[in-house]
């Protein structure tokens, strides 16, 4: 009797242990649905006399206590095909789709993939650009505040790009385009190329990006295509300290463009704290710039701490903007709307929770 009540244990040991086995494998088979995504907000402070201006580089420029964005990422992973639905809600992500309207206005990406095989994946929608070193979801940037050469670089575009893998440590992409940021659809019917060369170790990345083609303001087609070309790279030196760098030249021939480049070196000091420095210059050639004028230059060092506190981070921060011409202002030359500063000191308090 007792030899058949151990016989019926062993057998259900048994059973139960494969079952669990074949759990596992069906869960490590079957397509994975996921939802993530970020809330931010932020406290923006000048110290000077007039609280209402911020650099012309993109988010956080709201006076006091201001809002970031919602994003929420919807993702399916198949053995070979799947998708990614981005949607962002609130200022910052209303500045970062900004050619897009009506329901579009929510949608930061929208993109299917295919992996036709280990070395080529197809990816057709709406993507965030592949150059430069910051993004738009505060998640994926060490500084809150933003680059001039991230802030007037693509944001965002929809269209067709391949993607090789050609080793163990190389990579490449190409791609076909809308006109940069349009997103929704193309209004213009001309396109813009995109080309990446990529080389990843475990210790960080190197990549070449660029773009080419003619772009569309709304209301005419360039006479000329855009060129930018894009080097960013960082690597972790050691497990203490990182060093990232990007440097961009863009220009539309007869109609100006601008080149700049920046250092990003970052210090853990704990499992919970860092600080980072970005020191950015940023020039705009002679035949006109997008941001302050043709021929100015421009100073950015943004000094940022980060605290993690489980899914919450703080970042402390503190930013420094020297330009070479006076576009700045001080109270009384704000009511007369005549620039009196070069410089811009702020300090910047954001939250920031990912999911």
């Amino acid at each position: 009797m007792k030899s058949i009540t151990m016989t019926k244990f062993v057998k259900k040991v048994l059973f139960t242990i494969a079952a669990l086995a074949n759990f596992i494998v069906f869960a490590q088979e079957t397509p994975k649905f996921q939802i993530s995504g970020s809330v931010d907000g932020y406290y923006r402070y000048n110290f000077s006399d007039e609280q209402r201006q911020a650099p012309l580089s993109s988010f956080a420029n709201n006076p006091g206590f201001a809002l970031g964005m919602a994003n929420v990422i919807a993702s399916y992973e198949g053995e070979k095909v799947g998708f990614v639905a981005d949607l962002v809600f609130g200022p910052r992500g209303e500045d970062a789709v900004f050619l897009s309207t009506g329901s579009s206005n929510i949608v930061n990406q929208l993109y299917v993939y295919w992996t036709v095989s280990d070395a080529v994946t197809l990816t057709f929608g709406n993507f965030n650009t592949f150059l430069g070193y910051e993004v738009i979801s505060p998640t994926g940037n060490f500084n809150y505040s933003t680059s001039y050469m991230f802030s007037y670089g693509p944001f965002s575009h929809t269209g067709l790009k391949a993607d090789f893998s050609l080793s163990e440590n190389w990579s490449a992409m190409l791609a076909v385009m809308n006109p940069t940021d349009y997103t929704e659809y193309n209004p213009a019917g001309v396109y813009t190329f995109g080309a990446q060369l990529g080389y990843e170790t475990e210790n960080g990345g190197t990549w070449l990006n660029a773009i080419y083609g003619k772009q569309y303001d709304g209301t005419a087609i360039s006479e000329e295509p855009t060129f930018q070309i894009d080097l960013t790279t960082g690597y972790d030196l050691t497990d203490m300290f990182y060093l990232g760098l990007n440097a961009t030249y863009n220009e539309t021939k007869d109609a100006g463009g601008f080149y700049g480049v920046a250092l990003y070196p970052q210090v853990k000091t704990s499992e919970s704290f860092a600080l980072g420095l970005r020191a950015e210059y940023f020039k705009e050639l002679e035949d006109g710039g997008p941001v302050y004028g043709p021929d100015i230059s421009t100073w950015d060092f943004t000094l940022t701490g980060s605290y993690t506190v489980g899914d919450l981070t703080i970042k402390p921060e503190l930013r420094l903007d020297t330009v070479s011409e006076d576009v700045f202002f001080d109270k009384e030359s704000f009511r007369a709307n005549i620039p009196s500063e070069g410089s811009l000191g702020s300090f910047v308090l954001a939250a920031i929770y990912k999911f």
